[in-house]
């Protein structure tokens, strides 16, 4: 790319992505999170936010303004403007706003992503995921180029023509993820693929774990009916989620913990029982440990978040 075109591609960002904050502050003028339309969200946040603890779902995701970082096991993925993030597999992570202000909010787009679309569009563009890109991290972050934004911008644009959505949206999607398909999260997609190799497999235990987190975790069985060995599936599972199974059960449990004590008014000690802890200072070491504070007073701390 010579000069002149890396100017008009270099205006031709700078003006897209004004037009993006325009329209996200116009769309959703107070802080918070709203579904425009089905799988497809905005988001916005006037300050910096405290660390939020959730599991992430497949998704793609891009900052019109401001900063956020996503903490993935041991690992931290930040990205802002220039930058979007990739999320293939549904994993406990710590999310958290870092740059924002009245004056430039944090506004951001989330995009889920169809495993069947995503299928359907490699079969159909003959793009080839190689077996060896199978362990590939769940999670990262790449520089957003100029036609993937300008595809972005289009699918926000048709939130001033609702009528459009229906037929359109579809068709703006496909490109988004085509051309994700042809980035450098291409491998990353493949994990959301319904057959293949050990990445599946992988995305099959994790449902597995998810679903019955407050059992005992028996590594030989799962990696037998995975047809994997004991080395192998571990392997491949922190090489996809950043972290171990043990670590992965663990925050699971916790987060769950977390939700029935603030949702449910349950006890440390009966919460801890329920996601599978039998020893109940074992648990509040552990809840000390994943969120800063105790049980009963990072719960005391959370529900005078919410009344103010």
């Amino acid at each position: 790319m010579n000069y002149r075109d890396e100017t008009a591609e270099n205006q031709r960002m700078h003006s897209n992505r004004k037009e993006l904050v325009e329209r996200i502050t116009r769309t959703i003028p107070e802080d918070g999170v709203l579904e425009v339309f089905p799988n497809f969200f905005l988001a916005r946040a006037s300050q910096p936010t405290e660390r939020m603890h959730s599991v992430s779902t497949p998704a793609f995701c891009v900052i019109a303004q401001g900063s956020k970082q996503v903490v993935l096991g041991e690992e931290a993925f930040r990205y802002d403007p220039g930058r979007y993030l990739i999320s293939t597999i549904d994993l406990p992570v710590v999310s958290q706003v870092v740059e924002a202000s009245n004056e430039q909010p944090y506004l951001s787009i989330r995009l889920n992503l169809d495993p069947s679309l995503v299928a359907s569009i490699i079969m159909e563009s003959g793009i080839e995921v190689k077996r060896s890109d199978a362990s590939a991290k769940a999670m990262d972050v790449s520089s957003i180029d100029g036609n993937l934004l300008d595809a972005v911008v289009r699918l926000v644009r048709l939130l001033d023509t609702p009528d459009e959505i229906q037929v359109l949206s579809p068709l703006i999607i496909r490109e988004i993820v085509y051309r994700l398909l042809r980035g450098e999260q291409g491998a990353r997609l493949s994990h959301l693929l319904a057959s293949g190799a050990e990445t599946r497999r992988i995305s099959e235990a994790i449902r597995h774990m998810r679903e019955n987190f407050d059992q005992s975790l028996r590594i030989d069985d799962i990696a037998r009916e995975l047809g994997m060995s004991v080395s192998g599936f571990h392997h491949h599972f922190k090489s996809v989620t950043a972290m171990s199974p043990l670590q992965f059960q663990k925050q699971i449990r916790l987060q769950e913990a977390r939700r029935l004590m603030l949702g449910e008014d349950l006890d440390a000690a009966s919460a801890g029982f329920r996601v599978g802890y039998e020893d109940p200072s074992y648990f509040s070491r552990d809840y000390k440990k994943l969120f800063g504070a105790p049980p009963q007073r990072d719960i005391a701390k959370l529900r005078g978040n919410l009344e103010l």
